[in-house]
């Protein structure tokens, strides 16, 4: 049966989706790109009509992760700015299980040496995200919804730290699936840190 011929777009897509399909169960150190090509049923040199080498690949991926990442969070809803907190913090939580390669890819690219271009697009989405997290917190404490003494730097820092942290917890236990539940109790104990009534 003939393959199905992709425009680039599509393809560029296919290869993100496929990159973030194998690192979900392999260290993305280890994937090369003659085995992107064969999960994809090409060749190396098909591959390589669409991204000038490896580290292209990757760079898409971070890109494709900070677009997806940023228009959830910028699509949730509230009544008041903890309710979109929270909807915020379990869109996080729900797109990590669901897409359990990305975070393995995060870390790796943070731990490069210098400024590479997924490294630095690493970046920008942290820069963002807790820009919008910031923006957040500063509406619920002008309303009161928070204590007035909250710090909101570092009430923005340990919401990104409670993701972390979690997504640290589940790589070590290779498993995904219990961080929806047990996020809900610790995003409770968030608000409870920022003096929200009960």
């Amino acid at each position: 049966m003939p393959r199905t011929k992709l425009s680039a777009d599509a393809r560029r897509a296919v290869t993100v989706e496929t990159v973030i399909g194998l690192a979900a169960a392999t260290n993305p150190a280890d994937i090369t790109t003659a085995r992107i090509a064969a999960q994809m049923g090409v060749t190396q040199g098909a591959l390589f009509r669409h991204f000038a080498d490896k580290q292209a690949i990757w760079a898409a991926v971070m890109d494709w992760t900070a677009t997806t990442l940023l228009a959830r969070f910028d699509a949730v809803t509230g009544a008041t700015p903890i309710e979109r907190l929270r909807a915020m913090f379990a869109t996080h939580i729900d797109f990590v299980v669901t897409h359990p390669g990305v975070p393995r890819i995060l870390f790796g690219e943070l731990q490069r040496d210098g400024d590479a271009q997924g490294k630095m697009c690493v970046r920008t989405l942290m820069g963002a995200y807790r820009e919008r997290v910031m923006a957040l917190l500063t509406e619920a404490k002008a309303h009161a919804f928070i204590a007035a003494n909250v710090d909101i730097p570092a009430a923005a820092t340990m919401f990104l730290g409670m993701v972390q942290g979690l997504v640290m917890q589940a790589m070590a236990a290779s498993d995904f699936t219990s961080m929806p539940a047990i996020s809900a109790r610790l995003f409770d104990l968030y608000l409870d840190g920022l003096g929200v009534a009960k």
